[in-house]
């Protein structure tokens, strides 16, 4: 890693306290905690961090019933989070995809009657949550 580059825990501090909030559905909390790494992140943490704070945002606009703040959202999340690889710091990208996907059809189909799950974030070897 490059000298100003830190590592993503995601078993303590603001990581681990905002991975709680957003399993919780906490989501305006989960994008206060994350936020507060994301500002000392570099690339391409950084980016990856923007993308999962817009997921946590964009379910805190869908709570308040804003629909249109909530595809804008999750459009910029999807595009952040569609450069990065199936797994990355140890968070399995590829089905939080899936998922946002699944919000994007639902809310853009006007007659579509049932929501997916809420998103998990999901980890590849070891949970931080144990």
């Amino acid at each position: 890693m490059a000298g100003g580059q830190i590592r993503l825990d995601w078993a303590q501090g603001s990581l681990h306290e905002g991975l709680r909030c957003f399993h919780s559905g906490a989501f305006f909390e989960a994008h206060e905690h994350w936020e507060s790494v994301w500002l000392t992140a570099a690339e391409p943490e950084k980016t990856f961090l923007q993308g999962i704070i817009q997921v946590a945002a964009s379910f805190h606009h869908f709570q308040r019933g804003n629909r249109a703040g909530t595809i804008s959202l999750l459009r910029g999340a999807l595009r952040r989070l569609d450069a990065y690889p199936e797994v990355f710091v140890g968070v399995a990208v590829k089905p939080l995809r899936g998922t946002i996907r699944l919000w994007l059809e639902a809310l853009e189909t006007p007659a579509s009657a049932s929501l997916p799950p809420l998103p998990q974030i999901q980890f590849t070897g070891a949970e931080p949550l144990s």
